[in-house]
C-alpha cells in the first residue's frame, strides 16, 4: 500500500473549517439532523476523495479488524471506509454539541464502574482513554454527578482549530481541554493538584508524542503498533487509580464505559521497560474490546501501525 512515510501523525494536515463546521452546525439547530445530513454528507465524499492517506490509513483498520475479528460480513471495502468518515463527520457534530450542553443527557447510557464512587468519596483519579467515539460527552456525567471535573490532556497544534471553535461557541463545559505538546514535570504537579482535588485527568493512550517521549511496542489487531508510554509514567506519578473510557455509539445515541485498569501504576525499577510494555499491551486488549463492538468509532486516519517519533533518542 502506497503512503506518506517517515511522517509523524500531528504532521498531516488538518483540512477542517471552522466556518464550515459552524455553519453545519446552524443546519443542525434550526433544522435538524437529516437537514444536517444532507448537507455533510457531500464534504465528506469530497474529503474521502482527496484525503488519500486517510482513505487508505481507514482501509488498512477495517481490514485489519475484518481478519482479527471478523466483523464484517464481507472484506472491507470503499463503502465501509466512506461510512467511517460519515461516522467520524456525524461525530464531530456530537462534541460540539457535548460541549455547548446541547447532546440530550436521555441518549447517553453511563456504565461508570467505580469511577462514581470515587466522585462521590471526593477522590480523582487517572484516566487512559483513546480516539474513540465522543469524548466530550463525559460533559453528560458532569451535570449528572455533582463534582466530577475532567482534566483531557491534548495535542496543541492537533487541537488548535477544535479549540478555536469551542470558543466562538462560548461554551461552558466541566471538562476541560488542556493543551499540551511537552507534559513536563510543572504540568504532572499541576496534574496532581487536580487529582488531590477530586477531579479526574484523561489522557490519550494510542498516539506518540511529538516529541521528548517514548514508545513500546505491542500487539493490536494481529499486527505491531507503538503506543506511547506517557500516560503510565504519569500514572506511576499521580499515584491514584486508573480507569479506561470509551464513548461509542449505540443505536441513536452513545454508551460511555469506564472500567478498572490498575489501582495503582508500579514501574520497578529493575523491570521499568518490562511494566511498560505491559501496561501497553493491557491497553492494546482493551482497546481491541472496543473496536469490535464498534468498528466505526476509532478515529486515527493516519497511518496507525507506522507511526513514527520525533524523539531520535533510543529507546
Amino acid at each position: 500500500m502506497s503512503r506518506e512515510q517517515g511522517q509523524h501523525w500531528a504532521d498531516i494536515g488538518e483540512s477542517t473549517s471552522v466556518g464550515g463546521i459552524l455553519l453545519l452546525c446552524w443546519v443542525h439547530r434550526w433544522l435538524g439532523r437529516w437537514p444536517f445530513r444532507a448537507c455533510v454528507y457531500p464534504v465528506v465524499l469530497f474529503h474521502w476523495l482527496a484525503n488519500r492517506t486517510a482513505r487508505q490509513a481507514s482501509l488498512e483498520y477495517l481490514r485489519r479488524l475484518q481478519a482479527d475479528a471478523g466483523v464484517f460480513d464481507t472484506t472491507p471495502g470503499w463503502r465501509h471506509s466512506l461510512k467511517h468518515f460519515a461516522m467520524f463527520a456525524e461525530t464531530l457534530l456530537d462534541k460540539i454539541l457535548a460541549l455547548g450542553q446541547r447532546y440530550p443527557a436521555d441518549r447517553v447510557h453511563m456504565e461508570r464502574h467505580g469511577v462514581l464512587e470515587r466522585v462521590r468519596s471526593g477522590q480523582g483519579g487517572l484516566i487512559i482513554t483513546a480516539h474513540l467515539g465522543c469524548l466530550e460527552l463525559c460533559q453528560v456525567m458532569a451535570d449528572q454527578v455533582p463534582g466530577f471535573r475532567l482534566t483531557a490532556l491534548v495535542h496543541t497544534g492537533h487541537a488548535e482549530q477544535f479549540n478555536r471553535l469551542i470558543r466562538r461557541l462560548d461554551a461552558g463545559s466541566r471538562v476541560e481541554l488542556l493543551q499540551v505538546t511537552d507534559l513536563g514535570p510543572a504540568d504532572a504537579v499541576k496534574l496532581a493538584e487536580r487529582v488531590a482535588r477530586g477531579e479526574f485527568v484523561a489522557i490519550a493512550g494510542d498516539r506518540v508524542p511529538l516529541r521528548g517521549g517514548r514508545s513500546v511496542t505491542a500487539s493490536f489487531l494481529g499486527h505491531d503498533a507503538r503506543l506511547p508510554i506517557g500516560a503510565y509514567v504519569l500514572g506511576a506519578a499521580l499515584r491514584c487509580p486508573v480507569f479506561t473510557m470509551a464513548c461509542t455509539h449505540r443505536d441513536d445515541g452513545y454508551v460511555v464505559r469506564f472500567e478498572h485498569f490498575a489501582e495503582r501504576i508500579e514501574l520497578p525499577r529493575g523491570s521499568r521497560d518490562a511494566a511498560l510494555t505491559g501496561y501497553a499491551v493491557q491497553f492494546a486488549q482493551w482497546m481491541e474490546v472496543q473496536v469490535r463492538q464498534s468498528p466505526y468509532d476509532w478515529f486515527n486516519f493516519y497511518p496507525f501501525w507506522d507511526q513514527v517519533t520525533h524523539d531520535t533518542r533510543p529507546a
